[in-house]
């Protein structure tokens, strides 16, 4: 049987609609997908490793990025290695500061199998938040993904950084190891205050912008407070100098192996 025109019609009519719509949706763009800190573990865990150098950035929340380094080494003998992580000096928000490992850390730690990781902290401070969550977000995740012995991961500052992680992450570092660093270790009280991880804090005799006497007398408070801190002092070095401090890190190396491991 033959469909008359008048039925014909609005049944062509409701396919067209039906048509237009479907085509009008996909021609949509989907809005995007907001990242959260599941999809940068997904990221990390995805990331292709090489022994030695490797760069990489991974989106993360807030419409920011971490840009990092991990130095691998040979781990082809099942070995877990320790961890080192690098916080660079004040670069200004320079967006290599992160890759600037050839200065001291890659000859520092050359009697040593480690990884190093090395974040980029723009332009915040280390202790801020958005910092706070990117060097620990790295170390959780290496942690998790790297053969990492997780009882000796240490942290490793030029200028600032190292002491503040130190301190409010005793149950994730071993070690520090401030260079050419300020951190008063006073509480509002007056009395020093004691670091439950141990420090190896190294000062250039002549930093002008962070006293030496200064650094010392901090030193020797949380020392007396109950604190394990070695205190060398680099004799004629100025702060600008942070390629000059090799030799220093590589005995602050030794002695987290002898003392601390």
């Amino acid at each position: 049987m033959k469909l008359s025109h008048k039925i014909l019609t609005p049944i062509l009519f409701v396919i067209t609609l039906l048509f237009i719509g479907c085509s009008s949706d996909s021609s949509e763009p989907e809005p995007d997908k907001e990242i959260t800190f599941a999809d940068v573990e997904i990221a990390f865990s995805k990331l292709d490793i090489k022994t030695g150098i490797n760069d990489f950035s991974l989106d993360v929340p807030g419409n920011l990025e971490w840009n990092f380094r991990i130095i691998a080494p040979d781990v082809s003998d099942g070995i877990k290695k320790p961890l080192f992580v690098h916080l660079h000096g004040a670069a200004g928000g320079s967006p290599e500061a992160h890759k600037s490992t050839a200065c001291y850390m890659e000859p520092g730690l050359e009697n040593v199998e480690a990884f190093v990781i090395s974040p980029n902290g723009g332009l915040s401070l280390w202790h801020e938040p958005v910092n706070q969550s990117q060097v620990m977000g790295l170390v959780t995740y290496a942690l998790k993904y790297l053969d990492i012995d997780p009882t000796k991961v240490v942290v490793v500052g030029y200028s600032n950084g190292s002491w503040f992680f130190a301190e409010t992450q005793p149950q994730v570092f071993s070690a520090g190891i401030p260079m050419a660093s300020s951190y008063n270790t006073s509480n509002t009280n007056g009395d020093s205050r004691k670091i439950d991880t141990p420090l190896y804090v190294i000062h250039g005799e002549n930093d002008a912008l962070f006293p030496v006497a200064e650094t010392q007398a901090w030193v020797e408070g949380s020392v007396n407070a109950g604190s394990t801190i070695e205190f060398v002092v680099a004799p004629g070095l100025e702060h600008p100098e942070p390629c000059e401090y090799v030799s220093y890190l590589q005995d602050a190396v030794e002695w987290v192996k002898s003392e601390v491991w």
